[in-house]
């Protein structure tokens, strides 16, 4: 996110920055990521605001065949080298300072040297690691692993040079499908384009959050593994259909809870225990890459804490925040139009952020200057349909927008009341 904000920053002002980089390279933490990880999301819509990232192609092999390409973990870190070393740096105003740590209020310290750097005060301080993104090879597994377990994160499957008898996968969530996908070979299955239309259709038609899952899954943009098993968790992890088939294959799953320990003849979890397989290595997932925060004011006095303020675009948020930093003067405002949307944890979360998203978007359109330049940005991800690329057909359609998106704000609305009263209703049962 930080890289993201300075680009449009330094775009738009003549501002000089500072970056602080805990890392030894740009990239944050995809310099941490395991060697097959890829986007999860078109490479079209991520990285810095002024230059592309990719060739806006169609992926020709693997599980995203006939989609839009995916960039790898080596292609982001590559990208951002190049944002650093051929934008930010050659334009003389900006400075960077890796494998440095910010240590107080306008002083960062060198892990290497110890050498000590303070800011003037007319300085603003911008904190692009309050979101706390994390992959496994980041932090030690939460759970007790005894010493003859063999464990690893994603990053060691590179590295395995032996076979096991069975291999466990602690974590269901997209690295957990990642690291069971790098035992599979690519099927050569596709999946249709994405159709707006019908997704809109289905949520018109929903009366709970739980029948909108279900008319979502009925036109395929929701899906789950098991039609008899209800999720009680929804973090939007996205998957192409061959990922989808691949992972359906999976027949072994425990659903016990969160693993409590890990011992070469038992595993215990929050809700029960198994017997393992001898010669398990297990694969450690379980690493929350998105920590469950309370949202704070993006602008407050002299310090603007980068988040979300569009479902799931992190670095499409970081450089509207910039736009926004730049074009108005009062923080009420500013953070009127910088509202934070947080990242949803079950599916009725998903109703409350979608809603929070369109509303923001409809106070966008309202204001000339952010509607201006969302018509540049090339990180808007297209949320209620791609725009036609006839200008006639552009034209209706922008003036059409904001009527379709109130339209979806009052049902989502009515979704999210519904929810309430049926949560009322179970309490009172």
């Amino acid at each position: 996110m930080g890289m993201a904000f300075v680009d449009t920053l330094i775009a738009e002002t003549k501002a000089t920055v500072a970056i602080v980089d805990r890392y030894s390279h740009p990239g944050g933490h995809w310099t941490s990521a395991y060697p097959f990880v890829r986007l999860h999301q078109p490479s079209a819509f991520y990285g810095v605001n002024s230059r592309a990232l990719g060739d806006r192609m169609i992926d020709q092999n693997g599980w995203n065949k006939g989609l839009s390409e995916l960039a790898t973990g080596d292609e982001v870190c590559a990208y951002f080298s190049k944002v650093m070393n051929q934008t930010f740096l050659p334009s003389a105003r900006v400075e960077y300072y890796p494998k440095y740590e910010y240590v107080s209020e306008g002083e960062f310290r060198s892990v290497i040297s110890n050498n000590l750097i303070r800011v003037g005060p007319g300085t603003r301080i911008v904190d692009a690691t309050f979101m706390k993104v994390k992959v496994p090879s980041m932090n030690p597994p939460s759970y007790e692993v005894a010493d003859n377990v063999s464990l690893t994160t994603p990053n060691g499957l590179a590295r395995i040079a032996r076979p096991y008898r069975a291999y466990t996968i602690v974590g269901a969530d997209k690295t957990g499908v990642d690291a069971h996908l790098c035992f599979q070979p690519p099927e050569t299955a596709q999946n249709g384009p994405e159709r707006f239309e019908a997704n809109t259709a289905a949520t018109m038609s929903a009366l709970s959050s739980s029948d909108w899952f279900e008319r979502l899954e009925a036109c395929g943009r929701m899906l789950r593994i098991d039609k008899n098993v209800q999720p009680t968790m929804f973090k939007y992890a996205t998957l192409s259909i061959p990922e989808f088939e691949a992972i359906k294959r999976v027949r072994n799953i425990i659903r016990q809870g969160r693993v409590v320990r890990i011992d070469v003849s038992e595993v215990t979890l929050t809700k029960g225990s198994y017997k393992p397989v001898p010669h398990t290595l297990y694969i450690d997932c379980s690493s929350d890459g998105l920590a469950k925060l309370q949202a704070v004011p993006v602008f407050d006095g002299r310090h603007i804490t980068l988040q979300s303020v569009r479902f799931c675009q992190q670095v499409f948020s970081a450089a509207f925040i910039a736009h926004v930093e730049v074009t108005f003067e009062d923080n009420e405002v500013k953070n009127q139009l910088c509202r934070v949307v947080p990242h949803p944890a079950n599916a009725t979360n998903y109703a409350i952020v979608a809603l929070e998203s369109y509303r923001s978007r409809l106070r966008w359109m309202a204001e000339p200057r952010t509607a201006e330049w969302l018509e540049h940005c090339r990180l808007d991800f297209p949320a209620v349909g791609a725009l036609p690329k006839d200008p006639r057909e552009a034209a209706i359609f922008r003036e059409r927008l904001p009527a379709r998106i109130k339209v979806l704000c009052s049902k989502l609305e009515e979704i999210i009341a519904n929810d309430a009263t049926n949560d009322t209703l179970a309490i009172k049962v």
